[in-house]
């Protein structure tokens, strides 16, 4: 019989949130907050810091057709190198001067973000059989922006500049990664208990190529938001600290899974999706017609609190569709959303004008997400 973990190790569920607020969290959407200061420094202009934004993305993206090899029972091996390679590269960015070598950098560590994602949902949720801790999984983005952007503000009100924050954000994830490795091999000692999520036998089967269609819109639909908001927030409210706005997003983020969760077993999938991605368009939009404080902050409450929410309700539903074709399913929706997220940058720039700043991008974005919405409610 396998003994049981030590009281010391985290929970599976713990853990692997863990992996995700360091690969996520810190590793892809710190660089959202840092981004205005670096800026301000003059080490970016805002063409190459959409240039790193979407160099991160491709890397996602590329992490995301590596992570299709992925087994279940080795995930736990593959969140371990993500973990550590993401706090490399947070780190090296401190003494990173060249915009080009930062660049490539982000990229690399959009690759171990592409691969914590798929290596944390594929052992918690098949290797431990832990479906029902869906919520908490995802819920680790939302703490890792949360903790990350606010750490990025102690930093700065103790005078750091970025490259000091960058070099406090590696060592916090290095940190973070002992404490996730600790619960990762303790639980992957153990023999799973099989246990299925709560209502999952009710759920309405769904398509698959709808709903990768959808999951790409819904990437290409939020990372405007999820790139620029502390920009924009920088540009309209200059006494405004922009981490605080990008922390209030991630604080809207961690507990929306569990709520959206609930409403994926009660609605189903097509009606939680809809909901859920209509309800993202609105927030993304919010900022061209109220450029307040009230505005942005509304702003990154709505679009916070849907973005996990649509990986909380699509991420199941592709499982339940894999489980029954044996496909990769997780890690093809992880490529199209990673071909989402490059493209939004991309579109960011080329729309972007001096008079208008954002708005037409903005207005694509929420197009794109309200599109997926109906999409999800009439074709999945």
């Amino acid at each position: 019989m396998n003994a049981a973990p030590g009281p010391s190790a985290l929970h599976p569920a713990a853990a692997a949130a863990l992996v995700m607020a360091i690969g996520m969290g810190f590793g892809r959407f710190a660089f959202t907050a840092i981004y205005p200061h670096m800026l301000d420094e003059g080490l970016l202009s805002l063409a190459e810091g959409g240039w790193a934004a979407s160099v991160n993305y491709a890397g996602y993206l590329l992490g995301a057709l590596l992570g299709m090899r992925a087994s279940a029972a080795s995930a736990h091996r593959l969140c371990l190198w993500s973990m550590l390679g993401t706090a490399f590269c947070l780190a090296i960015l401190a003494i990173v001067t060249s915009p080009l070598l930062l660049i490539f950098v982000r990229g690399i560590a959009g690759v171990f973000s592409a691969l914590a994602m798929i290596a944390a949902s594929l052992w918690l949720l098949e290797q431990r059989q832990q479906a029902h801790s869906a919520p908490l999984l995802f819920a680790g983005v939302g703490i890792g922006i949360a903790v990350s952007a606010e750490l990025l503000a102690l930093g700065t009100w103790a005078g750091l500049h970025s490259h000091g924050l960058w070099l406090l954000l590696g060592g916090a994830s290095l940190l973070a990664g002992l404490f996730a490795a600790r619960g990762l091999m303790a639980a992957s000692a153990q023999a799973p208990a099989a246990c299925a999520p709560a209502g999952a036998a009710q759920l309405a089967p769904v398509r698959a190529a709808p709903l990768v269609i959808v999951y790409g819109l819904a990437g290409f639909g939020y990372i405007i938001t999820a790139t620029y908001l502390p920009t924009l927030v920088r540009s309209a409210l200059p006494d405004l600290d922009p981490a605080h706005v990008w922390a209030v997003f991630g604080v809207g983020a961690a507990p929306s899974c569990f709520l959206w969760y609930r409403l994926h077993q009660r609605l189903g999938t097509r009606q939680a999706l809809f909901w859920n991605l209509l309800l993202q368009a609105a927030g993304v939009i919010l900022p061209v017609f109220v450029a307040s404080a009230a505005g942005y902050l509304l702003s990154a409450v709505l679009v916070g609190a849907t973005f996990t929410g649509t990986v909380t309700i699509a991420m199941p539903a592709a499982q339940r569709i894999a489980r029954l074709s044996k496909a990769r399913l997780v890690a093809s929706m992880t490529v199209v959303y990673g071909m989402g997220q490059i493209a939004g940058p991309l579109v960011a720039g080329a729309l972007y004008s001096p008079g208008h700043g954002f708005a037409l991008s903005l207005g694509a974005a929420a197009a794109a997400l309200a599109g997926a919405g109906v999409m999800s409610l009439l074709a999945l």
